[in-house]
């Protein structure tokens, strides 16, 4: 699990690809820094896993899967990627819960300046995850924990400070550029339990009602 916090920029040394397999070495110094074969660590907010390292880099494989569903499959010798290490327990969570489990990729359709800020907006290839997605909530781009400042049916927003924009990737993206985005979790969570009605008998449960409804939230301001 990570907080949506970059830690450092990277940069690619060598993709060796075989077909949609990858196996992607990435130039790096404070990641490095307690690294472990087998660790987690979230590349442009894909959480993947240490194969091998050294003092200078660390490689990470990405099966067909990740290349289909992300934007990694875009990556050359040089480009730069956001990095973050998985959360470690006595940290401060300074972002919000992030898997590194991408929901979609999108496209920037702009980039504009608002005095000390740079507001992005992005049109997600998949539809379906603008159920997730509100105004004032937490959304991931690349890895990074940002808040959503407003959302249509096409498209979404969000807001950088100038700190951000210099220790993450999005310096150096642009109108047309592909960004990985995942949701919320806790709200794919909550649609998922509210598709559950009556508990299970045969799982040894009684058949009262749940008391969990879109109502219930509502009424008590999660809605």
């Amino acid at each position: 699990m990570f907080t949506g916090i970059i830690e450092e920029i990277g940069h690619m040394r060598r993709i060796h690809s075989v077909g949609q397999a990858m196996v992607l070495t990435i130039g790096a110094k404070k990641i490095l820094e307690d690294v472990h074969l087998g660790d987690s660590i979230s590349v442009n907010g894909v959480c993947l896993t240490v194969i091998s390292f050294d003092n200078e880099s660390f490689s990470v494989d990405v099966m067909p899967e990740t290349y289909r569903k992300t934007n990694l499959r875009k990556l050359q010798a040089g480009t730069r990627v956001n990095l973050e290490r998985a959360m470690a327990a006595n940290g401060r969570f300074g972002g919000h819960i992030v898997q590194g489990h991408v929901d979609s990729t999108a496209t920037i359709i702009s980039r504009i300046p608002e005095e000390n800020a740079v507001v992005y907006r992005f049109e997600p290839e998949d539809k379906h995850i603008f159920r997730y997605i509100i105004a004032g909530g937490s959304i991931t781009i690349d890895g990074i924990s940002l808040t959503v400042v407003d959302v249509t049916e096409r498209d979404l927003a969000v807001s950088i400070i100038p700190h951000t924009l210099a220790q993450t990737v999005l310096h150096d993206k642009k109108a047309g550029d592909t960004i990985n985005m995942e949701c919320d979790v806790l709200g794919k969570y909550m649609e998922r339990l509210l598709k559950f009605g009556p508990a299970d008998a045969s799982a040894g449960n009684s058949k009262k009602q749940s008391t969990l409804s879109a109502s219930f939230l509502a009424d008590h301001g999660f809605m």
